[in-house]
């Protein structure tokens, strides 16, 4: 059971501000190899701070000898009430740049917050002004942070680490949700308007579309998880790339299988047409986007293939 901060002895403290400069510096550490790849100099400023880290604790550890010996109890942060919880660095890969720097202030803030808490618990003179001279380091470091970014971070590194970050998320969430996309409105347009013709009942159509987008949907999600595991191509978590495939993938077919849900068949075919063409475009538009393929040649693709789709659908469904 976790321990309230009011209840812990001096002893217990600095064995806490120890293992705190530790965990921090360790996952400092953490995020310079991870962002070393894509983003190398933010990594270089993460391996600062880490050596910032080190010295503190080494300085806490110098205390804790004067005062208490060569025995350091373990006492962790999940050991005591108050502290946010963090999710380790190891689940949270692939790393963001912003998701880091923001843990990284949140983790400096806390921090801070429990140096002036101890050292207002602190008794001896010597422990006082150490604790207090940590929580201004503390304080300093999110200058230091930005000291280094004007260092590390010119005009050109930063250019190149947004480029980086706009690649890491067109392998990671746009290509798995417009490979969806596509499949989802493409392919179940044959089904749906073959239904739709074949009985003229909105009911009939919906029920068919909404067991082929679901069923699409759950297919390409499994594909894409399994396609690759992404250590080689840079391409994320299976889990993630299956999970927006597949949304992607449904919600592709539900667009033009939510308007069968008006009663009336003809109203509903011809809002139906209308959701497929703002689907085709929208796909075209997102390929020009992050593909950096030009509109009319994405549109002419996108809309030359469903087209053919829907016709054939029209075509089974009348005959």
């Amino acid at each position: 059971m976790a321990k309230n901060f009011k209840d812990l002895s001096e002893q217990e403290i600095l064995a806490l501000a120890i293992s705190l400069e530790e965990t921090d510096a360790r996952t400092y550490a953490d995020f310079a190899v991870g962002l070393k790849a894509d983003y190398p100099t933010t990594a270089q400023i993460f391996t600062e701070m880490e050596a910032e880290e080190d010295e503190h604790r080494r300085k806490l550890i110098e205390e804790y000898r004067r005062r208490f010996g060569e025995h350091i109890p373990l006492i962790r942060r999940e050991d005591v009430k108050g502290f946010v919880h963090r999710k380790p660095v190891w689940m949270i890969r692939p790393l963001g740049i912003t998701t880091v720097r923001h843990q990284a202030e949140t983790m400096e803030t806390e921090t801070r917050r429990f140096y002036e808490r101890a050292a207002g618990k602190a008794s001896d003179a010597s422990t006082r002004e150490l604790l207090g001279d940590l929580a201004e380091a503390e304080r300093k470091h999110v200058a230091l942070a930005d000291n280094l970014q004007r260092e590390y971070l010119t005009p050109d590194i930063k250019a190149q680490e947004e480029k980086a970050h706009r690649r890491l998320f067109v392998l990671q969430i746009v290509q798995p949700g417009l490979a969806g996309l596509m499949d989802g409105s493409v392919s179940t347009l044959a089904p749906v308007f073959a239904a739709a013709f074949a009985t003229h009942s909105s009911h009939a159509a919906f029920v068919v579309g909404l067991a082929a987008s679901v069923g699409a949907g759950i297919s390409m999600a499994f594909a894409e998880a399994a396609s690759d595991d992404g250590s080689l191509t840079g391409r994320g978590k299976p889990l993630l790339r299956g999970i927006v495939c597949g949304l992607m993938t449904t919600a592709g077919g539900i667009g033009h299988t939510l308007p069968y849900l008006i009663p009336n068949f003809r109203t509903a075919t011809a809002i139906a047409v209308v959701v497929v063409a703002i689907e085709l475009l929208l796909i075209s538009w997102i390929r020009k986007r992050y593909m950096d393929t030009p509109f009319l040649r994405a549109a002419f693709q996108v809309i030359v293939g469903g087209v053919l789709v829907f016709l054939v659908g029209i075509w089974i469904g009348s005959s």
